[in-house]
């Protein structure tokens, strides 16, 4: 069960485009302020809820469709803020036209961001605006790696990203296209697909076409990208262009960030790093103290020094992914999902009594109602769960309102806990048995 709007759903019936999608590449359309706070398009009101977001060129605003309950809330990306002239209007309007361009071509992937609608802004006739529509996601990696206070990310998490990343840039890298600015502000988790997504297209080109000088973020700059653009600083050419192999470094050093807790920035601009960066790698591994596995943790670093060899095939068929790992609580607390599990809530009275059983799960979903249509409710009697309430919502908005409402609240004395918990392995009938 899914909720959509009903200008999706209108639009999906007469349309070959993915869910969701609201695109239309040959019709753009006007977009245009109609109040404080609102805007229309496609003819539909939408509110500006927030702003997520800004860099140099764009914003980023969480918006929601206005008179469609249940429609889901997108994230409106705002090049060219009013009042930007001169060069700063130029670099919009090419990273706008380089970051549509790129979308429109890799739509349909489910590890990259989907592209609902592009729009034009019109604040005066000589001052356009460009947008684009974009599927709102939730926490990027940069956000875990703050989470975890330097203590790293588990090995559940660390083998979710890598592998949701890689299939990404499996399927960019085939059609030709390098990210060309890798880094965890730019991999964001999907609640509603249970997965991390890339997103921000700004800098990316065709493989062979480089119209891009100064690639990368500092941190996670491959050296070959660190050459071309001290090169084109100077003003001079570079007799090679860069290659997806620079995507595969930077997921490298996120990959070994997630590990170690710590940001690599310095590290990998050390002269110790360009001599000998198998070495530093080695002594991280060989220096953190390692709550995992030693050979799980050995089979990601082998992975992590892969990259610079530039072969997926090799790179998602390591052992490392082959490893169950469980996640911890921490990762079911960070990563929203539309199931929520509800600790401390029944105890072994109500479990044995049917009669009391039953009521009190009426209550439960009674409360866990008020924040979105529940699709399903689960309490197991026996073990594994027993005792813990399974909590299916419609979409992960709902769940995500629901955990953050219902942590810390009293049902029949105890304080209640509320995590999320995997849909796939919730609709599998696959209940952990211990989450550390």
């Amino acid at each position: 069960m899914s909720l959509r709007s009903p200008v999706i759903a209108d639009i999906e019936r007469g349309s070959k485009v993915p869910k969701f999608s609201i695109y239309n590449r040959a019709d753009e359309q006007g977009f245009s302020q109609r109040k404080q706070g609102c805007t229309q398009a496609f003819g539909r009101l939408w509110q500006l809820q927030s702003r997520l977001g800004s860099g140099s060129s764009a914003s980023v605003y969480r918006v929601r469709c206005c008179g469609t309950p249940g429609s889901p809330p997108g994230a409106l990306k705002q090049f060219l803020p009013p009042g930007t002239t001169g060069a700063a209007a130029s670099a919009a309007e090419y990273g706008f036209r380089k970051e549509r361009a790129a979308l429109e071509q890799l739509q349909g992937h489910r590890n990259i961001v989907t592209l609902y609608g592009v729009f034009t802004i019109h604040f005066s006739p000589n001052v356009p605006s460009r947008c684009l529509l974009l599927e709102l996601l939730d926490v990027s990696v940069s956000e875990l790696l703050l989470y975890s206070s330097h203590q790293g990310c588990s090995m559940w998490m660390i083998q979710h990203c890598a592998r949701d990343v890689l299939e990404a840039l499996a399927f960019l890298h085939h059609e030709g296209y390098v990210h060309a600015d890798l880094k965890p502000r730019n991999i964001l988790w999907s609640g509603e697909n249970e997965c991390f997504k890339l997103i921000d297209f700004g800098l990316s080109f065709k493989e062979g076409n480089q119209d891009v000088k100064y690639i990368q973020t500092d941190g996670y700059r491959a050296p070959e990208a660190e050459l071309q653009n001290c090169l084109a600083q100077a003003g001079l050419q570079s007799d090679t262009e860069c290659t997806s192999a620079v995507d595969l470094w930077s997921l490298g050093i996120i990959l070994l960030e997630m590990f170690s807790g710590m940001k690599l920035k310095h590290t990998v601009r050390s002269q110790e790093w360009k001599a000998n960066s198998s070495a530093i790698i080695d002594h991280i591994f060989a220096s953190k103290a390692v709550v995992n596995a030693a050979i799980p943790a050995y089979h990601l670093r082998d992975l992590i020094k892969s990259y610079c060899k530039d072969d997926y095939e090799m790179a998602l068929c390591s052992p490392f992914f082959s490893i169950p790992f469980t996640p911890h609580i921490e990762d079911l607390v960070m990563l929203p999902t539309p199931v929520l599990r509800l600790l401390n809530v029944l105890d072994d009275d109500y479990l044995e009594n049917e009669e009391e059983y039953e009521d009190v799960v009426e209550d439960v979903k009674e409360e866990c109602q008020k924040y979105g249509p529940v699709v399903s409710l689960l309490v197991p009697k026996e073990n594994p769960g027993r005792g813990q309430v399974f909590v299916e919502y419609a979409n992960a908005g709902d769940s995500k309102a629901a955990q953050k409402l219902l942590t810390g609240r009293m049902f029949d004395g105890k304080f209640v806990v509320a995590t999320f918990y995997p849909l796939s392995a919730y609709k599998r009938g696959y209940l952990y048995q211990t989450l550390l």
